[in-house]
């Protein structure tokens, strides 16, 4: 069994799997409150099995949410620590894209960086195999613009999809359906099937840039050492 996690944006987001069985599973869209809702989540989710029962955590290791990813990835490594289970990080992004793993299509996944970027990957996804057509990257919305118009047709998702679909102004773009846009547990599962699992002490947050506050922090030191040599 496998217990995977996702808190990398609004959403919150907990399932039990067995193989390809959901044993149980729940998505939440009510705001930034994942330290108070996601511990009572999976404990839900677990719905009385033990915790040292599992095979490996799951989790949405980042791009997202600074405090959503911090949050979801300091949960898992403390209960694989106690417990002494396996960890398996999974991109966002990557997780997005397994909403379509049952179809043949482009998959644009992208997720609101704020000021008309965005953190975005895009994924081909034929006969049931998911391919990375590009890395994990921050993109502002005119260069993912002039990088999509190659594609005959793509679907846009990800807590970023509306406001993206919106401003891009492609006729190949398609705004994918209510029940596949946003990143869910059960497809953090399905991403995971067949990466590597590491011990919680190696599970790390993935950041594709610098938080607003670290961004400010070196802003005033730059402006200090200016005032120095002034």
């Amino acid at each position: 069994m496998i217990l995977s996690i996702d808190s990398s944006a609004v959403s919150a987001s907990a399932a039990l799997t067995d193989g390809n069985k959901i044993i149980k599973s729940e998505f939440l869209n009510a705001g930034l409150t994942h330290s108070e809702t996601l511990l009572p989540m999976i404990k839900r989710v677990l719905d009385g099995a033990s915790v040292d029962m599992l095979e490996a955590i799951a989790i949405t290791a980042g791009p997202g949410s600074f405090t959503g990813v911090r949050i979801g990835v300091s949960i898992a490594k403390g209960l694989a620590f106690k417990n002494n289970i396996p960890c398996i990080g999974v991109s966002t992004l990557e997780a997005i894209a397994y909403n379509f793993i049952d179809e043949n299509c482009i998959v644009c996944a992208v997720m609101d960086a704020r000021r008309m970027q965005f953190y975005n990957a895009v994924f081909e996804i034929e006969n049931k195999n998911c391919k990375r057509l590009c890395e994990d990257r921050a993109i502002s919305i005119e260069d993912l613009r002039e990088d999509l118009k190659k594609y005959d047709k793509v679907i846009i998702a990800g807590d970023g999809a509306r406001l993206c679909f919106e401003n891009i102004n492609l006729e190949n773009a398609a705004l994918a359906d209510e029940d596949k846009i946003f990143q869910n547990a059960v497809s953090v599962a399905k991403a995971a099937e067949n990466k590597k699992r590491i011990p919680a002490s190696s599970l790390l947050p993935v950041y594709l840039r610098q938080s607003q506050a670290e961004r400010e922090l070196g802003l005033k030191k730059k402006n200090k050492k200016k005032e120095k040599t002034v």
